[in-house]
């Protein structure tokens, strides 16, 4: 009985392990000059739309490459830009894959430290690697995420 008990949860384990999402590896980090590109293409669409908002890019560990705020942006927005782009990177997927699982029930997500369940915070992909993550802040959720995508749009 324990035999076929242990070989159940082996089982059980091993088709868990396989049926994990991979996730892709990291690339070589982005660079200033490639921040700033990226951060143009967010402000600039922001403008177009009349948004005020932060945007923060960090490389591939999560650690602060360029940041920018337009005038009159909320002052929680600059932390919380600065949040998405690192759990972005960190995590490597967008931060409204955490707001979809907490909505889910999967509140044990919200407990994973730098977790930012909003959008607007999306990986860096370069050749299918993670080179950084872009994080905004300052509008809705939706319209934070469509300036990081305009943003990752401009380079």
């Amino acid at each position: 009985m324990r035999t076929i008990l242990a070989g159940v949860v082996l089982a059980a384990l091993t088709i868990g392990a396989s049926a994990q999402d991979k996730r892709p590896d990291y690339g070589t980090a982005v660079n200033v000059a490639g921040a700033k590109k990226i951060a143009a293409g967010v402000v600039a669409e922001c403008q177009k739309n009349g948004w005020n908002v932060a945007v923060a890019v960090v490389d591939n560990h999560g650690f602060l490459v360029y940041f920018e705020r337009m005038d009159n942006t909320q002052t929680a927005s600059v932390e919380i830009a600065v949040g998405k782009a690192r759990a972005a990177a960190t995590y490597r997927r967008p931060t409204r894959a955490f707001a979809d699982v907490i909505n889910k029930g999967g509140v044990a997500t919200a407990t994973l430290p730098g977790v930012f369940a909003s959008p607007g915070g999306l990986p860096i992909m370069v050749d299918g690697k993670v080179t950084g993550g872009v994080g905004v802040s300052g509008v809705t959720g939706d319209q934070d995420e469509q300036c990081s995508k305009a943003g990752l749009g401009a380079t």
